[in-house]
């Protein structure tokens, strides 16, 4: 997953100065297609977040070490790659949803950690999903 040429590229010497040059800011609303090559560009893991609650109070670190333990389709959040292979799987029109209506995710935390199941440091998006209510893909506006 690593990138070391590409991310030593980027100005900066934080993980958020580097996304920071990238446009990826915390607050800042991006589409996930985009998040999900930046990760894989530079080596860096996006962690899409469905609980608002989660998202903003309690840090990366401590839901890692309390979810893990679960399947990757039975925890409060999901990798970016995860979700979008879910989605591509089961929905043979995703990728023309997508760019009729971009999924955007809002950018709350850029960091660098270290994993509780490797001891391994990785750097790291966090992103808060849209909560279904915000979906505006009704084509029919009368209803």
């Amino acid at each position: 997953m690593e990138n070391t040429g590409a991310w030593e590229a980027l100005p900066g010497k934080t993980p958020a100065e580097k996304l920071g040059s990238l446009g990826v800011l915390s607050g800042t609303m991006l589409d996930i297609r985009m998040l999900d090559e930046i990760g894989r560009t530079y080596g860096i893991k996006v962690f899409l977040f469905f609980e608002e609650d989660l998202a903003r109070t309690r840090t990366l670190e401590s839901v890692l070490e309390e979810f893990d333990i679960f399947p990757e389709y039975s925890r409060p959040y999901i990798s970016s790659e995860g979700f979008l292979r879910f989605t591509r799987e089961n929905d043979p029109s995703f990728e023309q949803t997508m760019r009729e209506f971009p999924l955007m995710i809002e950018v709350m935390t850029i960091g660098e950690t270290q994993s509780p199941e490797y001891g391994t440091v990785f750097r790291y998006i966090t992103g808060l999903m849209p909560f279904l209510d915000e979906f505006d893909v009704d084509a029919d506006p009368a209803r």
